[in-house]
């Protein structure tokens, strides 16, 4: 066989070969469970003592294949979002930018976008907010609103004058899934978790994963059990009765131990036999408990046994990847003053501080904004609450119902919102979607609460929203009645008709803290010869409704104060005093006017002298930079 004839076979094979990598990667590609149609079960990464599969099961009120229009009538899994947002980045490519910012514990990717009209500057020169969802994985209303916010932005650009102008000169950051790992398991199958799907010890007993829920009738939901005490332990035990309220004896009661007549549990077994039901499931750690401000160990962490601890926390702060990847981003784009990390389920614009009172540890100036961003939140929204944790959050109830106790601040530690403000000296919010559907006071006791939200199924939602109690044959409890409310589409989220009014009135009220991002803006250079020397004066102002920094910001040093430069080429400035161009005022060596930090509404001006020993006019670049504020450069000519 002659070589030109090899050498001919070797090409055509290479040109075949080249042809398939491009037609189908030869590289390995991983298929999520959620996308795989060949299996039945949905299965878990990581290693742990209990199971990692389960059966895989679709709810009616999930999406799990894009359609061909977009509405907010149901629940859309992390792929069909991500397609959405990948149609836009190539629907809108001139404000648009899609990136993956990290990989989920699991290896998801988590998208996020940049949101700014790219002909008016770079994103990271303008005035920037940033809004996430799915932080706890099972509170898929968070990522819908963050996911509706994305479309109401892009869809009105052009139309809506308040937006056009947002996007020209402000910079919006979004991040609907920001723990797909946890939302993809939520909605393939009847397991839940708070977030990261990271094998934890959440019970302390040296196993991982033990006792996760099971649903014993099969229908895809982990409802509640509950037992009707018999024996005498069971009775001492005993801590709930039928509430008398509900006349169909669905509702139940919690009483103080001993005094109740039922035992209540989650749907499942007692896997490791220490007479608890599933405490210890897929995962546990928390990732809004594991930033840095205020991080506390996690339960059994405390070697004194007296200390402070947090359920959740991690082994760390920021042990957990999704935390660290938005920690890490948001610290390299400090051109962000305000965020949004939504979660649910108590309706409440929350924000910090979590481990102590508003009035002792915040800077008053930056406390009033808070308070004024409290209010206007209400009137958006129609929340009942806004106001910190430590002190609102805490005491929202103004008694315990079981004990009847005044209730007190309560600390929160490693929280997301103690880290935006504290930290990183932004207006931060936590703010929580949704109420278990109790939407007005049925019995006029005062308190929204399950009796309402029950009555508001009856009488609004077809009764769709709780299970009637059905007995059930338990192998280690006996006789049990399996029923109660819908975990996932009634307590923890709401029914999907509910859902765009929900995550409408609270996009319409993160889009107003955006809409007062700081700007800063240039009013006027005027430029006088006197002599041989020009006087450059400067007049800008910040013509937004918030400072381009908090006082807390000042404190940490987030925040550099703003600063005006006026550059020459360099060849003019060589030569020290015998230079063709020498700036006089500044008499600093770096020529940097320092201007401290500009207020909202406040104006400022700033004089450069510079010294030109030469007839022909020269052109200088002012350049003046704000972290928070924005960035702008003008052209000036000195001489004519």
């Amino acid at each position: 066989m002659n070589k030109n004839f090899l050498l001919i076979l070797g090409f055509s094979m290479l040109f075949a070969i080249q042809a398939l990598a491009q037609e189908k990667s030869l590289v390995y590609q991983k298929k999520w469970p959620e996308q795989d149609k060949n299996t039945k079960f949905y299965t878990v990464s990581g290693e742990r003592h209990g199971q990692s599969f389960f059966k895989k099961h679709e709810f009616p009120e999930v999406e799990y294949e894009p359609k061909s229009k977009l509405t907010f009538d149901i629940y859309h899994t992390p792929d069909v979002m991500y397609h959405w947002y990948r149609l836009w980045a190539e629907k809108y490519p001139e404000i648009t930018e899609l990136y993956e910012v990290a990989r989920s514990f699991e290896g998801r990717p988590i998208l996020q976008m940049t949101i700014t009209n790219k002909k008016t500057g770079k994103h990271t020169d303008k005035p920037a907010a940033y809004f996430e969802g799915g932080r706890h994985g099972g509170e898929v209303t968070a990522s819908e609103a963050v996911f509706w916010l994305t479309n109401h932005l892009l869809e009105n650009y052009g139309k809506d004058p308040a937006i056009t102008k947002l996007i020209d000169t402000k910079t919006i950051y979004v991040r609907p899934q920001n723990n797909p790992d946890g939302t993809n398991m939520y909605l393939f199958s009847e397991q839940r978790n708070r977030s990261t799907v990271r094998p934890h010890d959440v019970d302390r007993d040296g196993l991982f994963d033990e006792d996760p829920e099971e649903d014993l009738n099969g229908d895809g939901v982990i409802h509640m059990m509950r037992k009707k005490a018999i024996s005498p332990e069971e009775k001492e035990k005993a801590n709930y009765i039928i509430d008398p309220k509900d006349p169909k004896g669905r509702l139940m009661k919690r009483v103080l131990d001993g005094q109740g007549d039922y035992l209540m549990y989650t749907e499942g077994i007692d896997n490791d036999g220490d007479g608890r039901f599933n405490e210890d499931g897929i995962g546990g750690l928390d990732l809004h408990r594991n930033y840095p401000e205020n991080w506390r160990p996690d339960i059994g962490g405390d070697a004194t046994g007296r200390g402070f601890t947090q359920f959740g926390a991690g082994e760390y702060p920021l042990s957990e990847i999704e935390t660290r990847s938005t920690f890490l981003w948001l610290m390299s784009h400090p051109n962000i003053s305000v965020v949004n990390s939504l979660d649910t389920r108590v309706p409440m614009h929350l924000r910090p501080p979590s481990t102590s009172s508003s009035a002792e540890s915040m800077f008053l100036k930056d406390r009033l904004l808070y308070e004024y961003y409290d209010s206007l939140g209400m009137t958006i929204t129609g929340y009942p609450w806004a106001g910190d944790v430590y002190e609102t959050y805490s005491t929202r109830g103004g008694t315990n119902r079981l004990t009847g106790d005044p209730l007190k601040p309560n600390p929160l530690f490693g929280h997301g919102p103690d880290f935006g403000y504290f930290y990183y000296g932004a207006i931060w919010y936590g703010d929580e979607l949704w109420n278990n559907g109790a939407m007005k006071d049925y019995d006029g006791d005062g308190v929204l609460d399950d009796y309402d939200g029950l009555m508001w199924d009856d009488e609004e939602n077809g009764s769709k929203g709780f299970k009637p109690w059905e007995k059930f044959d338990h192998p280690q409890l006996g006789e049990v009645e399996i029923g109660g409310f819908h975990p996932k589409f009634f307590s923890q989220n709401g029914p999907p008709w509910q859902l765009e009014s929900w995550i409408r009135k609270q996009s319409l009220f993160n889009l107003a803290m955006a809409f007062d991002l700081p700007q800063i803006e240039i009013k006027d250079i005027n430029i006088q010869k006197y002599g041989d020397e020009y006087e450059v004066k400067v007049t800008w102002a910040n013509t937004g409704k918030l400072p381009v920094a908090l006082d807390q910001a000042k404190r940490v040093k987030i925040v550099e104060e703003d600063r005006l430069i006026l550059e020459f080429d360099k060849e003019l400035t060589k030569g020290f005093e015998n230079a063709k161009v020498i700036i006089t005022t500044p008499q600093t060596y770096d020529k940097t006017i320092y201007a401290g930090y500009t207020e909202a509404g406040e104006s400022k001006e700033a004089v450069f002298k510079v010294k030109v020993n030469q007839i022909e006019p020269v052109k200088a670049k002012l350049r003046l930079l704000s972290t928070r504020g924005g960035y702008l450069e003008r052209e000036i000519t000195l001489g004519k």
